[in-house]
């Protein structure tokens, strides 16, 4: 957290500890300031030594000697902003190769690795790769880690939860940026700016070329204004100048730097997945927010602005718990004839779904759940299925057949 602030157990802590007896070389991924260094810190023992290449001199030094910098005598070597250096990622190949234990490297990047191209080339089947997003809520409440679990179930308390709407959007503006949750709206506005203009005028450049930085500021705001839509370049495109191709380019790198995320269309088969569009999200809706240039009192009165935002929140608050556990696989439907269900949710084990709506109503009504009624009528074959929708009210109603309205509060809860 910022300044002052105390430092929330993350919920990938585990995740890393338990990799780590079983892979040569993690990584932990994900966007800048959202936790990476605090929880790679919070790793360093006597056996495991920390050091990062936003320093000058470590960066020079592993430049210079890639391979004297990774063979040290830590049992664990724990190497921040790796991506600074790609160089070294030959040297710990040659490591690694050399030596089979696990745990070797901890690693942690503000941009995917997929990205450059020494990674694919000395690390394929070597890595494993563990995402941290901005803080959910559940993680600032301490509470919710068993979301999935308890929604796969059923299973959800029977006594009101009271949050307001005002609390949602207000949760939602807020994002989970560590240094800019305690912000008041101002300074937290400022801090997103901010942290925009550094990623594209720093980071950027760490995985990419970008000869239209005016064009990739608008994109920016474009994608914000994108998130909970379904993907179509010539429209992102429309308006910017620039060729489809680098449209795409432009995308790939926002992605890679972890401010964009697609969902994919879930299909009955793989081969019905072609030419089936994505869903973009930003990855945290604070910060789309902050691009925006939204207000809580304007937001609350906007329709389409409180929709976007909270199904926004939503996301960013499923996707991490999806993240935690290889059982679980995250997508959105949508046909021919626009029925369309926000998320659905796979388990790998027995081909269960859980089906969420995301309502920014205070009441539901038995016509929110047709979609949802007629997926599990026509596409699940007699397998397990769960429909919740999630909206901003205080009590979970059943509506039969497994389906519930259900507080979106409950995403923090115990």
């Amino acid at each position: 957290m910022g300044a002052g602030q105390t430092i929330l157990p993350r919920w990938q802590a585990d995740q890393i500890s338990e990799r780590l007896r079983d892979r040569r070389v993690l990584l932990l991924a994900g966007a800048r300031q959202c936790g990476k260094t605090t929880l790679a810190r919070q790793m360093r023992s006597d056996a495991a030594e920390y050091i990062t290449l936003d320093d000058p001199g470590a960066r020079e030094s592993a430049r210079a000697d890639p391979l004297g910098f990774v063979r040290r005598r830590a049992r664990t070597l724990i190497i921040d902003e790796i991506q600074r250096v790609p160089d070294l990622l030959p040297a710990i190949k040659l490591t690694v190769d050399e030596d089979m234990r696990p745990g070797q490297f901890l690693l942690t990047g503000s941009a995917n690795l997929a990205t450059i191209p020494q990674a694919n080339e000395s690390l394929a089947g070597r890595i494993a790769k563990i995402r941290l997003r901005p803080l959910s809520a559940g993680e600032q409440a301490q509470a919710g880690r068993r979301f999935l679990e308890r929604a796969f179930e059923g299973d959800f308390a029977r006594t009101p939860i009271a949050v307001t709407r005002d609390e949602i959007v207000r949760r939602a503006l807020a994002g989970g940026y560590p240094e800019a949750i305690g912000l008041n709206a101002s300074a937290r506005r400022r801090w997103h700016q901010d942290y925009i203009g550094a990623l594209l005028e720093r980071d950027l450049k760490d995985i990419t070329r970008v000869h239209r930085l005016d064009a990739m500021r608008k994109l920016v705001e474009i994608t914000a204004a994108w998130s909970s839509k379904l993907m179509n370049i010539a429209d992102i495109g429309a308006g910017l100048s620039i060729r489809r191709p680098t449209v795409e380019a432009y995308l790939g790198a926002l992605e890679a730097l972890f401010l964009v995320d697609r969902v994919p269309a879930w299909t009955r088969g793989d081969y019905e997945r072609v030419g089936r569009k994505d869903k973009l999200f930003m990855a945290d809706s604070g910060l789309m927010a902050s691009i925006l240039n939204w207000r809580s009192e304007e937001s609350a009165l906007n329709a389409d602005r409180i929709g976007k935002l909270i199904e926004t929140f939503v996301y960013n608050q499923i996707a991490p718990l999806t993240e935690l556990s290889d059982e679980y696989r995250l997508y959105h439907y949508r046909d021919r004839l626009k029925r369309e269900i926000d998320f659905l949710v796979e388990r790998e084990s027995d081909g269960a779904i859980l089906a969420v709506e995301v309502k920014a109503a205070l009441s539901v009504k038995g016509e929110d759940f047709r979609h949802l009624r007629w997926f599990a009528e026509a596409m699940m074959d007699g397998r397990p299925f769960t429909g919740i929708v999630l909206y901003a009210g205080k009590e979970v109603l059943s509506f039969g057949d497994g389906m519930s309205a259900v507080p979106i509060s409950v995403l923090w809860a115990d």
